[in-house]
């Protein structure tokens, strides 16, 4: 499909730069299969939900994997996207043309890495030199990866340190947060409880390179980059059961969507998974694992505009964006949130 289908405008003032205080009390969009919506705030999600459906989390935890340094007198910045090994990051580079192999990176505070490969995409190998754990050299050096289109508005802060993590954090390794989770808080946790709705952990150490844009004209020219997930076999059982009983397997945020979607087989079985996945959802695509999503507002031509229109329909959800954009809705990773039921 053509990569411009999945465009549509959107005001600037409709990009949201802080996170909604407190969090439960976002708007919230529901949308079903028919193109039918209806507005809301995230605490009315157990009204929506039935005591048989399970929603599932994505329990990844962003590190501080934003680092700025040099090169002699030049500037290199350096996003990492995916773990390597003990000691190797694959990055995205700016400045990239005056990095080359076996350069060293003085990002600051005693953290040097060297380059020491470069893939096809652009993006680097980088070595931290040295015997101190990489968390403790990013804790030091590094900065919370917030999205480009915030913090190209503002500068990063030490409140963004405790908003862009969830509840269900606790797995270290993401580079961006699973936003959809960030509109949780216990007292939500409580009332879904008391509806009788369950909710299942899993994780996926989110890239970098879910912010990347689609650059080519054709979806089926674009590569996505590969992240590492992991559905344990207790998991997986309780979620095909819920399914098996006549309940709903609701994913909170694509991440956790796409990573369900990676473990299911053609027969709908949900199987345990551990390994990395870079599974591209585009109209067409016939989902196996899920029966709704629960997410934020994305970028125009984005996978993730691709992605929930695969689910709900394209004329479905740029009708649904129109609305949301036309009411105000936030977009965007401390954006609204929405309920999609197809």
């Amino acid at each position: 499909m053509r990569v411009d289908l999945f465009d549509f405008a959107l005001p600037q003032e409709n990009i949201a730069l802080r996170p909604a205080v407190p969090r439960d009390s976002a708007k919230l969009l529901l949308l079903t299969a028919k193109g039918q919506s209806s507005d809301h705030i995230v605490t009315d999600l157990p009204d929506l939900l039935s005591d048989k459906d399970v929603l599932v989390f994505n329990d990844t935890k962003v590190i501080p994997a934003q680092l700025e340094g040099r090169r002699g007198e030049a500037k290199i910045g350096a996003t990492l996207h995916k773990r390597i090994d003990l000691r190797r990051w694959q990055a995205f580079v700016r400045n990239a043309k005056r990095l080359k192999i076996e350069d060293i990176v003085d990002f600051g505070v005693g953290v040097l890495a060297e380059a020491e490969a470069k893939f096809e995409d652009g993006s680097f190998q980088l070595h931290f030199l040295g015997e101190e754990p990489v968390e403790v050299l990013l804790a030091r050096a590094g900065t919370m990866p917030l999205p480009p289109y915030i913090a190209s508005k503002r500068a990063i802060d030490a409140r963004d340190a405790e908003d862009y993590q969830t509840m269900f954090a606790q797995e270290k390794g993401a580079v961006a947060a699973p936003t959809a989770a960030l509109h949780f808080t216990d007292d939500l946790i409580q009332s879904l409880r008391a509806r009788g709705v369950g909710h299942e952990i899993l994780t996926l150490h989110v890239g970098a390179g879910t912010f990347l844009p689609v650059k080519t004209d054709e979806t089926d020219d674009h590569q996505m980059h590969s992240e590492w997930g992991r559905i344990t076999a207790e998991t997986a059982d309780r979620l095909n059961q819920t399914r098996a009983e006549g309940g709903r397997v609701i994913a909170v945020g694509t991440t956790s969507l796409r990573l369900l979607e990676s473990a299911t087989g053609e027969d709908g079985i949900i199987q345990p998974f551990a390994g990395d996945t870079d599974i591209f959802i585009t109209p067409g695509y016939k989902f196996r694992a899920i029966d709704g999503l629960m997410t934020n507002f994305h970028l125009p031509k984005s996978t993730l505009f691709m992605l929930v229109s695969a689910l709900m329909g394209l004329d479905n959800m740029q009708s649904a964006y129109a609305h949301a954009i036309k009411n105000d809705y936030r977009f965007y990773s401390y954006g609204d949130s929405s309920l999609l039921l197809p």
